[in-house]
């Protein structure tokens, strides 16, 4: 910046043989060009913090689903998280002529929760879960992932 700021006021011929005046100007352009990647650079962070808050942190729905709980599982590579499916009542059918249950794939954060759950499989299970627009590691592999246990009743009973 000091040799910018020494030729100020001067004219001097450019590549094609112009004379230009040089320092002000280009000092003042400098200047507002760094203002304007700044303010760019800050919009671009804020958007990009703004994305993954929505994606991976915003609670996109909540409810509750029953059903008879199938399995809940340990697993993962680096991080170990529980993960669980519940099969609920009812048919439907992805293509013509054939038939399949509706199955609710979900993932446990509370290591009390899913050891309930396995120690109760088989059983009919109301749960509690949030829905997330998208999955991390740590969180497990589902968008949703199941708070708390509502109920559990014995099918025989």
């Amino acid at each position: 910046m000091a040799a910018v700021g020494a030729v100020v006021g001067e004219l001097r011929p450019d590549a094609v043989g112009r004379v230009t005046a040089v320092g002000r100007v280009t000092a003042f352009k400098l200047t507002i060009m760094k203002k304007i990647l700044q303010i760019a650079a800050i919009v671009v962070i804020v958007g990009l913090v703004i994305f993954v808050w929505v994606r991976y942190f915003f609670v996109f729905g909540r409810g509750v689903k029953a059903g008879e709980l199938n399995y809940v599982v340990q697993k993962g590579v680096l991080f170990k998280t529980y993960e669980g499916k519940m099969i609920q009542n009812g048919l439907r059918s992805k293509a013509p002529g054939t038939v399949q249950s509706y199955e609710f794939v979900f993932s446990i954060t509370d290591d009390s929760i899913a050891t309930k759950l396995m120690t109760n499989s088989g059983k009919i299970v109301l749960l509690h879960y949030k829905e997330y627009m998208g999955t991390i590691p740590w969180r497990g592999y589902s968008e949703f992932v199941v708070d708390s246990i509502v109920a559990i009743t014995d099918p025989g009973k």
